[in-house]
C-alpha cells in the first residue's frame, strides 16, 4: 500500500531540490539551458561556445544527478515490496517534478512572466518565450521519462 503522505513529502523534496539545481543553472548563464529553449530562440542566438558546452556539462551534473539518482534513494527506504508498488511510487515521484516544471517554471515563470534572467542575449522580445505548445509538448516528452525512470528504479529496488 501506498502512504501517499510520504509520497507527497518525497516529491516536495525531489521538486524543491531540482528546481534550485535547474534554477541555479538558469541564473548563472540562461546560454547553459540553450538545448532547452524553444527552436526559434535556438535559431536566432549563436550555439554555445566550446567553454559554455563545458559548463553546462559540469554545471548541469548535479542537476541531472539528482534527477536520476533521488527517485532510487526514495524508492530504496520503502517498506513497499511488489513491483507495481514501487513503480508507482518511483512514477509518482519523477511525474511530480514534471508537472512542476511544465505549469510553474515553463508555463507560469518562463512563459506568463518571463523574467529577464531566463532571456537569451539576442533574443529578447522573441514570441517564442510565449510558446506553451513547445513546453507542453516538453512535458509529454517528460511523461513518457517519468515512466521509464520509473520502470528502471522499480525493476532496480525489486530485484535488489
Amino acid at each position: 500500500m501506498i502512504n501517499f503522505s510520504q509520497l507527497l513529502i518525497d516529491s516536495m523534496i525531489y521538486i524543491a531540490i531540482a528546481t534550485v539545481l535547474l534554477l541555479g543553472l538558469v541564473l548563472y548563464n540562461p546560454r547553459l539551458m540553450l538545448q532547452d529553449y524553444p527552436p526559434a530562440i535556438k535559431a536566432i542566438v549563436p550555439p554555445k561556445t566550446d567553454s559554455e558546452k563545458r559548463q553546462s556539462t559540469l554545471l548541469g551534473m548535479p542537476f541531472l544527478l539528482a534527477l536520476l539518482v533521488l527517485p532510487f534513494v526514495f524508492v530504496f527506504r520503502l517498506e513497499e515490496t511488489s513491483f507495481v508498488g514501487l513503480f508507482l511510487y518511483a512514477f509518482g515521484i519523477i511525474w511530480a517534478f514534471n508537472v512542476w516544471d511544465w505549469l510553474v517554471l515553463d508555463w507560469l515563470i518562463f512563459c506568463a512572466f518571463t523574467p529577464k534572467m531566463f532571456i537569451i542575449p539576442g533574443s529578447e522580445g522573441h514570441p517564442a518565450y510565449k510558446d506553451y505548445a513547445f513546453h507542453f509538448r516538453g512535458f509529454l516528452i517528460g511523461t513518457v521519462f517519468s515512466l521509464v525512470l520509473g520502470l528502471i528504479v522499480a525493476t532496480v529496488v525489486y530485484l535488489i
